[in-house]
């Protein structure tokens, strides 16, 4: 199928108008692929709103040299004061969500470390479109693969979150939750309809020194300076409960960075490293593909 004229026709026809946001700092220094994140949303979107915070890098140019005309800059400045639960991330991802085209119906919201598959465009198109017109659909929920180590390796264990929200109502009572992994309206959880498009999420994919600074710089959106850092210093990626190998194709954005990281990792991943009741839960859910007892960010409707 040829997504791009797929795309086109649903603009250019006005069926619905689709923004996009994300927030980001410090891409360079801690190795977001921020700019494929951007780009594998832009065909879906008449805009992108890139919330771009106080850096000690060069991410603003980096977003800029995108070259898009959809992409717009906000300039913000995280206030480090937010480091419980991670709060600044919810507040500076409701900026970029309060810039969005007021005509807008949806808004897709990307993290920086979070690319979609050009395969999933005529799903997550066909979805929004569905659903447009019924109010009570007030987001819908993605499927996930989480990449660990190398571009090889997916965690499939329930570590791993494994749905989220990522298509929002463009509606100013909804905001972003805690850290900004979901969102609520009026303090309540989302009523969403669960789609057949996976995110696929590359935050674990990186050398083991970025992994281990970006790790230990994260740390301190959680807790002061000392908190929760690392003194390793490298990451040690053998620290696994469950992994499998990927077979899949990669986004066609992510060709050249797969390409240009030489991530030459080679993991042992015939063992599950799990107590008991996680192996009988892991086992259940391999079977008959039910997650039990998972916590749910949102209600399915």
């Amino acid at each position: 199928m040829n997504h791009t004229l797929s795309i086109q026709h649903l603009h250019e026809n006005n069926y619905m108008k689709i923004s996009g946001f994300t927030i980001i700092k410090n891409a360079i220094i801690n190795d977001y692929p921020v700019v494929e994140s951007i780009r594998s949303v832009l065909p879906m979107v008449h805009e992108m709103i890139v919330a771009v915070g106080d850096c000690a890098d060069e991410t603003r140019a980096m977003i800029a040299a995108i070259g898009s005309d959809k992409i717009k800059i906000i300039d913000t400045v995280w206030d480090p004061s937010l480091r419980e639960g991670g709060k600044v991330l919810a507040v500076e991802t409701d900026k970029a969500f309060a810039q969005i085209d007021p005509e807008s119906d949806w808004a897709f919201y990307i993290q920086a470390d979070e690319v979609v598959h050009e395969q999933y465009y005529p799903t997550i198109l066909d979805a929004a479109q569905k659903y447009l017109d019924d109010k009570s659909v007030e987001g819908l929920l993605f499927k996930y693969t989480h990449f660990y180590g190398s571009f090889d390796y997916v965690g499939d264990s329930r570590k791993w979150y494994h749905r989220e929200i990522r298509i929002i109502r463009n509606d100013n009572n909804i905001h972003a939750y805690r850290d900004a992994q979901g969102f609520r309206k009026e303090n309540r959880k989302l009523r969403v309809k669960l789609i057949d498009a996976y995110i696929f999420h590359y935050g674990w994919v990186k050398d083991s020194t970025t992994m281990k600074e970006k790790i230990n710089n994260l740390s301190k959106l959680w807790h002061d300076d000392a908190g929760a850092a690392l003194t390793a210093e490298l990451f040690d990626f053998n620290e696994f409960d469950s992994l499998e190998r990927y077979t899949g194709t990669h986004p066609s954005v992510m060709q050249q960075r797969i390409a240009n990281k030489n991530l030459d990792i080679t993991l042992d991943i015939s063992k599950k490293k799990m107590p008991f009741k996680k192996r009988v839960l892991y086992w259940i859910e391999k079977k008959t593909g039910h997650r039990l007892f998972d916590y749910r960010n949102y209600k399915i409707i």
